[in-house]
């Protein structure tokens, strides 16, 4: 396909030609894709709340439901997403791992388990890639925290990078993926994107791998370094680096042209490969069926005294509700690939009232705020623009900032918080030079008293009410601060009172300077206080036979760029933990969290099931869970520490050379951890399954495989997760199989461990000489010992 581009042409397809397609030439036979985010699903590149797509668990929930098929057919459905949006390759997998809890994207990490998180990883490559649409995996690597991850090392021995952090990478393109997308960070001294050793020498000689390797957003920092160390394409579009930049250093000779070339035909190939015929969408009532499925199966039951759930309709007469996060649950963090949610998608509180409608009272309180960062804005357009939308702010753009600059275009926003890209709304916002945004609503004030405003930006800004000033902030904010100032978040704040039934015009007036990207924020919190949200969730949960109580994080608990400074949950969550269960010791709290935490306050409880975010299923999947329609069919993808400094890894902070060691080399997580809460692969549903047997038996080639047999001995059908660990020369999970049984079925299960999984590196892949195989349903369930007979020494 190249064969008929000139030089020239061939070192411009090593760049983007916008935020988010390639370059192509259709004459020639090569057409340009078109690429988004979507690690949970396809997420907008407009970053738009009206671009509505099918959100799907995140990654964290996938990897506890170690269940391949599943996650298969959930690639498959964003697969179909794809197809519906016009986009040919999906930035996901993302196949980093949670090294430490802290980590802010640790929510779209799969485990702390590089078998696992690549595994699942692959399934879902797999079935992304059976619609015709490219995975592009990522980010290679060492992206595991996000603190100073444009500037961090991270220091990582060879061994440890082999066996843990590229392995699931390997497993991804072993599957096939059509790409992959390098971090931001350094790796033992190079940028990532200029990372030889890995990126050459690992993944395209010793792997073989024919995708694309392209840069992370605006993650490249050089031209020469870039393309001899192997990137393929510099995204996004135009070039910065690459590209049509490149072609100096190709005519000086310091870029051979073979490496320019590699570059294009790799582009071009993916071209032909995912731009072509697209096959068998999942869409409709069976992809609605499918999250809910997926859902359930990833929730993870770690503690039910007395059988406290299910909560069976018709034997509990009185069932509290209580927790922020049962009317606005969790779904996602907050990235660049947040996905709109479809408005009428049901939350736990709306779809537990329905289950259980004519078998039991439900009541609710939320206990307390469940916005407690920035609330939302409840307004009314401020006109009326045509569009048919009745709440949101009326969004004008103009492009300058006088008095008399002209109106560009209007339109109604019903979000708290906006983004615009330079390349993605220059429909709308003149982004390449100074100009002005002006946002205005009708607020009704449902209850008199005190109302909070809140406002921030990424430059000067306003906000006035029926044309009175409260809240401003003048000073400007420089272009390469622009980013940073949109990734924190923060927001100024002041106290209004207003009357019951008061209604007011909120304006809202934005100056901003040129740059590549802006954003604003702001929000109403309506009159309440802490004292009073507790003592009506404590009055009701001592009224109720039951308590349900769901708490967890908002979409800014986990964000891109920030990692968290613990791992506990609010203190006035965990303060209503403590009110709740000494009310009513019959509670079932439900942790609607994306990361391991602290979970000291189990103990209080009857009952702990761990949901995650679980994607837009999630109201759904928890009415039938909790109503033992469904069971609960997840198993640890991360161990829980006792305490903090239990983690082998858990700082997340830079020494003061940029450098990030990973000094617990391979024993991330359970592997280093003597004595964890809950381990890797720990849960239960509610059948009564029993692992009867598991013996090692013959296997093709150099695999080993062990068989083993599963019974389901109760009444309720359900699953289980076979897994089994080697013990040297560490603690680490070497293959596993998700059984689904009727009742009184019994079952052999085959688990088939490549020879990789018994190799340690040293300067080449060596047979583990007693590797200490056993089977069991978690890292610390040692049912049955393995024997196997010693391999000699090899090295592959």
């Amino acid at each position: 396909m190249i064969s008929g581009l000139s030089i020239e042409q061939r070192v411009a397809m090593s760049a983007g030609a916008t935020m988010w397609t390639t370059v192509g030439y259709p004459d020639a036979g090569i057409p340009s894709l078109a690429m988004a985010d979507g690690p949970m699903g396809i997420a907008s590149g407009r970053v738009d709340e009206r671009d509505v797509a099918l959100l799907c668990p995140c990654p964290t929930a996938l990897g506890a439901s170690w269940d391949v098929d599943l996650c298969e057919r959930v690639g498959t459905l964003v697969g179909g997403e794809a197809i519906r949006m016009g986009v040919d390759m999906v930035l996901a997998p993302n196949v980093n791992l949670a090294r430490s809890p802290l980590s802010g994207r640790a929510f779209e990490y799969y485990s702390e388990e590089p078998v696992l998180a690549g595994i699942i990883g692959a399934a879902w490559v797999t079935g992304l890639q059976a619609t015709g649409t490219a995975a592009v995996v990522k980010h290679l690597v060492c992206n595991d925290s996000e603190t100073d991850r444009d500037r961090m090392n991270a220091v990582v021995d060879e061994r440890t990078l082999r066996e843990i952090y590229l392995l699931p990478f390997e497993l991804c393109a072993d599957a096939g993926a059509g790409g992959m997308l390098t971090a931001y960070n350094r790796l033992n001294g190079d940028w990532c994107a200029e990372q030889h050793h890995v990126i050459t020498t690992i993944v395209k000689q010793e792997w073989r791998f024919p995708g694309v390797m392209m840069s992370d957003w605006f993650g490249t920092h050089s031209t020469v370094a870039t393309l001899r160390a192997g990137l393929d394409l510099e995204m996004p579009g135009p070039a910065r680096f690459l590209g049509f930049k490149a072609a100096e250093a190709v005519a000086q000779g310091l870029v051979d042209a073979d490496r320019a070339t590699d570059a294009a035909a790799r582009v071009a190939a993916a071209a032909a490969r995912f731009t072509g015929g697209k096959r068998s969408p999942i869409t409709g009532a069976a992809a609605d069926a499918l999250l809910v499925e997926a859902a359930a199966a990833g929730f993870v039951l770690l503690k039910n005294e007395a059988q406290l759930l299910p909560l069976v309709p018709g034997r509990t007469p009185h069932i509290a509700i209580i927790g922020p996060n049962a009317a606005a649950p969790c779904y996602q963090g907050g990235t660049f690939a947040k996905i709109a949610v479809a408005p009428d998608a049901a939350r736990p509180l709306e779809a537990i009232v329905a289950r259980y409608a004519g078998h039991a009272r439900i009541d609710y309180e939320p206990g307390v705020d469940p916005q407690p960062r920035l609330p939302s804005m409840p307004v009314r357009p401020a006109r009326n623009i045509g569009d048919g939308r009745d709440s949101g702010m009326t969004i004008d753009y103009f492009d300058g900032q006088s008095p008399d600059a002209r109106l560009i275009a209007s339109e109604t926003r019903d979000t708290n918080s906006l983004v615009w890209f330079a390349g993605v709304h220059d429909d709308v916002a003149a982004l390449d030079r100074p100009a002005r945004i002006v946002a205005r609503g009708i607020f009704r004030a449902e209850a008199g008293g005190s109302h909070i405003f809140y406002l921030g930006a990424t430059g000067p800004v306003r906000m006035r009410i029926d044309g009175r000033d409260i809240l401003q902030a003048t000073e400007p904010v420089a272009s390469s601060d622009v980013m940073g100032k949109l990734k924190s978040g923060d927001a100024n704040s002041v106290s209004v009172d207003l009357d019951a039934g008061a209604e007011i015009l909120v304006e809202v007036e934005f100056d901003y300077a040129p740059a590549r990207v802006h954003g604003l924020w702001y929000g109403i919190r309506r009159p309440d206080t802490p004292e009073a949200m507790l003592a009506r969730a404590v009055a009701l949960a001592g009224e109720a036979d039951a308590v349900v109580l769901i708490v967890g994080e908002t979409s800014d608990a986990s964000v891109e760029s920030k990692d968290r400074p613990h791992t506990r949950l609010a203190d006035e969550q965990v303060r209503l933990i403590e009110a709740v269960t000494a009310a009513n010791p019959r509670t079932a709290i439900v942790a609607n969290v994306g990361h391991a935490f602290d979970c000291a306050w189990e103990d209080r409880a009857a009952a702990l099931l761990v949901a995650w975010y679980p994607g837009e299923g999630f109201g759904a999947a928890i009415a039938a869970v909790l109503a033992g329609d469904r069971e609960p069919g997840g198993r640890m993808p991360v161990s829980i520490a006792r305490t903090e400094t239990d983690y082998p890894a858990f700082s997340l902070t830079p020494d003061a050379a940029g450098d990030l060691h990973y000094r617990e080399g391979t024993r991330i997580g359970y592997r280093g951890m003597a004595n964890p809460r809950h381990t890797l692969g720990a849960g239960f549903g509610y059948a009564d399954i029993a692992l009867l047997d598991a013996r090692v038996v013959p296997a093709e080639g150099d695999s080993i495989a062990i068989a083993a047999t599963v019974e389901n001995r109760g009444e309720r059908a359900g699953s289980d997760v076979i897994q089994v660990y080697r013990r040297a020369p560490e603690l680490a999970l070497a293959g596993f199989a998700k059984v689904h049984l009727a009742p009184g079925e019994r079952r052999d299960v085959r688990i088939v461990i490549a020879r990789r999984r018994l190799q340690t590196w040293d300067d080449g892949w060596r047979d583990i000489a007693d590797p200490q195989l056993f089977a069991g349903r978690s890292a610390d369930d040692i049912a049955f010992d393995l024997p196997l007979t010693p391999v000699p020494e090899q090295i592959l």
